[in-house]
């Protein structure tokens, strides 16, 4: 019942958000804002801060707003995941790597600076040494000096050793984005079946029982699970289209 109340909300804001009224717009944006929260946070740590991520994620989810069309056999938050998911990940194409600030660049010249001097005094200057020097604590001298590192090379071995584990074999698999992708919106679809009907789907395909063993679990017949299961999918095929 929630959930069609919610859905006939959703509609009813889209209607008025395309006859050009900003706070069903609004009103949409923030509805469907823990979708835009959740899939940004799949993206921490790639050198773009949280909250820029949710603002870049949340243009996909305008656009999506803007294009859906309510005949589609899905709603608005499945056929907005992909959106929101393609703006942020050609966010991070397109800028490539994290930008350096000038205070950042004058830090680490600085700490180099300090470093060579340190050296032909014939010294072995640890980290916090040099950030004495500049005035900065260890924390700042170490983020400066990271963000001018030259940029590797994922072919570069990891401990030096020629036949050992390189930087491409440690970093994350970029084709898990995607089946994260489709895990989420799976996962939003089944969310919206019948209690009986996501039972048959955890016992058919979670637990890999057979649909005579489904039936005996749930006290129905194998032609009932088989008639539902065609169901099931059938509606899952719809919301993922």
């Amino acid at each position: 019942m929630e959930a069609r109340k919610a859905y006939a909300e959703n509609l009813s804001l889209l209607e008025r958000s395309r006859a050009g009224d900003e706070s069903a717009t609004e009103a949409l944006l923030v509805a469907n804002g823990g979708l835009v929260r959740n899939i940004a946070a799949r993206f921490e740590g790639r050198g773009v801060d949280r909250e820029d991520l949710i603002q870049i994620g949340s243009i996909g989810l305008l656009k999506a707003i803007r294009t859906f069309d309510p005949e589609r056999a899905c709603t608005l938050s499945t056929y907005a995941v992909p959106l929101i998911f393609g703006e942020i990940r050609r966010h991070l194409r397109d800028e490539g790597p994290m930008k350096v600030s000038r205070t950042q660049k004058r830090l680490a010249a600085m700490l180099s600076e300090e470093r060579e001097r340190a050296v032909k005094r014939g010294e072995d200057p640890r980290l916090s040494d040099l950030a004495d020097a500049c005035g900065v604590t260890a924390s700042e001298a170490a983020v400066a000096l990271d963000a001018v590192a030259p940029i590797r090379s994922l072919s570069e071995s990891l401990f030096g050793e020629e036949d050992g584990p390189t930087l491409d074999d440690a970093i994350a698999d970029e084709d898990a984005e995607e089946r994260n992708f489709y895990h989420l919106a799976l996962s939003m679809s089944i969310d919206k079946l019948p209690p009986l009907r996501r039972k048959i789907i955890l016992l058919r395909y979670w637990r890999d029982l057979s649909q005579q063993q489904t039936a005996d679990l749930l006290g129905l017949t194998q032609v009932k699970v088989s008639r539902e299961e065609k169901k099931i999918l059938a509606f899952l095929r719809g919301e993922l289209t």
